[in-house]
């Protein structure tokens, strides 16, 4: 299972549960299972007076996950005499264990977890794991396939008979409000079974493409990771994968993978399939609401592209940075459903439309969608160069509009200043030359070197280019001015909303 401590996270590993009975043909516990649910498991309003009849139907399809792993640990290098490097230091390795929790999804024994459980050191894999069921029993697994993408994992145990297992419900039609219950082994702490509400079904943590959560109140801890989140008639909606937890437990905000996001996946891993994702080779930027103020823009719509990688389906199809894609492939692009969500869901080799606002006109370009690289491939590419740091600080002469509005001593950027940059004597703009500390530049993080290279969206080639942006948004009541950065040394661009009066 994942924890975020303030503004870190961990994974939390968890176990899962299962609705059939034990020893009946996979046909005739569903049967026997549909019925007693059509009896004595139909919601009631409040709070329902028990979960133990749920509870029992499930449990035997939650599984225990112990796992070992030889993992590389990186130690202090020995120094001998002189700063020599003597042998012996550097990586180690070690024998790491974990725990986790799944559940079981066909009679004859396969089973979904999270990744992180059966990968201790989040690249390679676990060199043994063992599931333990709910009645004692255990069995060596065998790893079928995993995604460190969507952070899920198929196993296979080999047993004597059919098994009891669950199955997928649609997360799309569950509700804030709803009540849950997860089934896992928090702790080492196995067949533990605590209850809830869904808190938010869609829930944007800004941590990549699967980024949709279910929320939830119900206790979740580590060792739950991969458990399963059940609704009210026993079908598995979510997988238990984090929580929120600044005191190293649980406080009541855990989320779970949506059932409709992990099932397309699980199906694959199970047949053995590549998971395959869309790529467009862009770095994106949420919209926040100053920035959409400052243009003029409504709340929660778009996102602004920061970085285009040359030669990628973007790159190809025209888009620039400084666009705000509005549409990918016609849907749109909101906080729930990120640009980089959109993507990944469509095949590669899908030619899609981009509905783009640039310099406030809206234009349609397309694309054909790429496969995603891997997380290691991406790393590499988007790792900047290290770049000598010879700008000595020049000081601007005068103080115009825009630097006594921004708090900023700027100079137009020429051929000279860009080569003391490091950066192309082509690059156009004004460099940031000094930030008074009382500003809300320097509150934002604005910087001397930092380049502004567009303001609220219009191309900046001199400080007077700033002036008239600065003084055309106070004269339409803007609060803001969003300033995109060139920062010399890191790839890509960033934006800036910083206060004018």
């Amino acid at each position: 299972m994942k924890y975020a401590y303030g503004v870190t996270s961990a994974l939390l590993l968890g176990g899962a549960a299962l609705s059939l009975i034990t020893g009946l043909p996979a046909g005739a516990q569903v049967a026997q299972n549909e019925q007693a649910s059509a009896t004595a498991l139909v919601p009631r309003p409040g709070a329902p007076a028990s979960f133990a009849d749920l509870t029992q139907q499930l449990q035997p399809a939650v599984v225990n996950i112990a796992v070992r792993q030889r993992v590389e640990i990186k130690g202090p290098q020995a120094v001998g005499p002189f700063g020599a490097l003597l042998p012996g230091g550097g990586a180690q390795s070690k024998l790491a264990e974990g725990v986790g929790s799944g559940f079981i999804i066909s009679a004859d024994g396969y089973i979904v977890t999270n990744n992180h459980v059966i990968s201790l050191d989040r690249e390679g894999q676990a060199d043994e794991v063992t599931v333990r069921l709910s009645d004692g029993r255990q069995f060596k697994a065998q790893i079928v396939g995993r995604d460190t993408e969507s952070d899920l994992a198929v196993l296979k145990i080999d047993a004597p008979g059919p098994l009891p297992f669950v199955k997928f419900g649609e997360s799309a039609k569950a509700r804030a409000g709803d009540w849950i219950i997860a089934i896992g082994n928090p702790f080492g702490l196995g067949g533990t079974v605590t209850s809830g509400i869904i808190s938010s079904v869609s829930r944007n943590t800004g941590t990549g493409a699967y980024d949709r959560y279910i929320q939830t109140d119900a206790s979740i801890n580590s060792g739950n990771s991969g458990g399963p989140m059940f609704d009210m008639n026993g079908n598995v909606i979510g997988i238990n994968n984090w929580i929120v937890a600044p005191a190293g437990g649980n406080i009541g905000i855990g989320f779970a993978i949506p059932s409709d996001t992990a099932r397309p996946i699980v199906e694959r891993l199970k047949n053995g399939q590549a998971i395959e994702r869309g790529y467009l080779g862009i770095s994106i930027q949420p919209m926040s609401d100053e920035i959409s103020d400052s243009l003029g823009l409504p709340h929660d719509r778009g996102e602004l592209v920061r970085l285009v990688q040359p030669n990628q389906p973007a790159a190809n199809a025209g888009v620039r940075v400084g666009d705000i894609v509005l549409k990918v492939n016609n849907v749109p692009v909101t906080p729930d459903r990120t640009l980089s969500a959109i993507v990944s869901d469509i095949a590669p080799g899908t030619r899609i439309p981009l509905e783009v606002l640039r310099g406030g006109k809206t234009t349609t370009l397309y694309a054909v969608v790429a496969k995603r690289p891997s997380q290691q491939e991406l790393a590499r590419s988007l790792t900047p160069e290290a770049k000598p740091d010879p700008f000595a600080g020049p000081q601007g002469q005068g103080e115009g509009r825009a630097e006594a509005a921004l708090g900023l001593r700027m100079l137009t950027v020429d051929s000279d200043i860009a080569a003391q940059l490091g950066v192309p004597g082509s690059t156009r703009g004004v460099v940031i030359a000094g930030v008074n500390p009382a500003s809300d530049a320097a509150n934002r993080g604005l910087q001397r070197r930092d380049i502004v290279v567009s303001a609220n969206m219009t191309e900046i080639r001199s400080v007077e280019d700033l002036d008239k942006v600065v003084s055309a948004a106070k004269s339409a009541g803007r609060p803001t001015v969003t300033l995109q950065i060139m920062r010399p040394g890191q790839q890509g661009l960033v934006y800036i909303p910083v206060r004018i009066g």
